[in-house]
């Protein structure tokens, strides 16, 4: 993953600088901001991957703060308060704080609660990572990495054309598509479109991954329109 870069909206200048520096000293990369305007601002060009967040800013509440930026993002936010109240708490973690850590604090704790929203990134990004990279319907798998392709956890040969065929409906799963769209994906280059070419394609790769009584089990025709891949 990249460098974590955090965005500190902090009005204090000495506890601002204190964490600012703070953070600079562990190598993270920061973007400081006295106010919620500037803030919101600074997110768009910043694109932190973490957010410290003062809930008493000097023009707008922090809570609306949380509350802006949960329309459009779902970034960590660490709310770094004198607000220590209950009440409080519950409002900037319902509004989607992710952590709240109440002032005075240590800084040790702080670098804390950032590692740990680090490793809930870093989480993330590989479970989303994974998700791009492998494709598993039932016994079926496709690592798009390796370009391989898995039934019941034996490897499968498919040529070019088979291997793009099977592609295409993985990433269309559930969906109908028409004779044409299919034809014209597997050969953009051809200008007549050729039903037998499609139907044998279409009965090679079913007999890959269709084997035995299996029989539609993932490819199913829609007769006159065209086919579909099954979630199975």
């Amino acid at each position: 993953m990249e460098k974590t870069r955090i965005l500190v909206v902090e009005d204090d200048f000495e506890i601002g600088h204190l964490i600012d520096m703070t953070l600079k000293n562990e190598r993270y990369s920061t973007s400081w901001c006295k106010n919620g305007e500037s803030a919101l601002e600074s997110f768009k060009v910043f694109r932190p991957t973490l957010i410290l967040l003062d809930l008493m800013l000097p023009d707008i509440d922090g809570i609306e703060v949380i509350r802006s930026i949960r329309k459009f993002s779902l970034t960590p936010i660490i709310v770094v308060s004198a607000r220590s109240a209950e009440k409080d708490k519950i409002a900037a973690l319902d509004e989607g704080a992710d952590d709240y850590l109440v002032k005075p604090f240590s800084i040790n704790e702080l670098l804390a609660r950032v590692r740990v929203a680090e490793r809930r990134n870093f989480y993330l990004f590989e479970e989303s990572q994974s998700e791009k990279r492998m494709y598993i319907n039932g016994n079926l798998k496709i690592d798009y990495l390796t370009r391989q392709v898995f039934l019941a956890d034996k490897p499968i040969e498919l040529t070019a054309t088979l291997y793009k065929l099977l592609c295409l409906f993985a990433k269309n799963t559930s969906k109908v598509l028409t004779h044409g769209y299919i034809f014209h994906a597997l050969w953009p280059d051809k200008q007549q479109e050729d039903s037998t070419s499609l139907r044998v394609a279409i009965a090679s790769l079913r007999k890959k991954i269709e084997p035995g009584e299996n029989k539609q089990r993932y490819i199913q025709t829609h007769i006159g329109v065209g086919y579909s891949f099954k979630q199975n």
